[in-house]
């Protein structure tokens, strides 16, 4: 998908019409899972098929894997970083976000994941941050206002 393509669906992201906004909000998550065409989406589907097995370890061993012969595979390393965040690794976890948003700085999911692991680190205000600069993407998203309320209750 082109630039131009990608900027109309993080606008639409925005938009007063549910169905846009989850429109959109469809195509992206395909358009990230299918950055490496199919053998990319094969390993990501491989992986989850493992983790929901409960074989942990060859879900990771298999991102990891493709993190190495694919780098730039944003979503490679978010699929990662979930991983890593629902074993309570949560430092591992923010390692890899950090990588995701680098590689796209519009992965409100890695936002959002990002947020997580500082909530449970306790580290409240860079949750907010995290959890605000997900909003400034996608303003809709009512688990990331929830969570910034929560976040700030306990900061009191």
């Amino acid at each position: 998908m082109d630039e131009l393509s990608i900027k109309a669906l993080l606008q639409d992201l925005k938009n007063s019409e549910e169905s846009v906004r989850d429109r959109a909000t469809t195509e992206l998550w395909r358009t990230w899972f299918n950055q490496k065409g199919d053998y990319g989406m094969q390993i990501l589907r491989r992986s989850q098929v493992s983790l929901s097995a409960g074989d942990v370890r060859h879900a990771l061993d298999l991102l990891t894997k493709l993190i190495a012969q694919s780098p730039d595979f944003a979503e490679a390393w978010n699929r990662r970083a979930v991983l890593h965040y629902t074993q309570g690794n949560y430092k591992k976890s923010i390692h890899d976000c950090e990588i995701v948003l680098k590689l796209n700085p519009v992965h409100f999911g890695a936002l959002h994941g990002l947020g997580l692991c500082y909530a449970a680190l306790g580290e409240y205000t860079s949750a907010i941050g995290a959890f605000r600069r997900a909003l400034e993407i996608q303003p809709f998203a009512l688990v990331n206002q929830k969570l910034i309320l929560e976040c700030t209750a306990r900061l009191s």
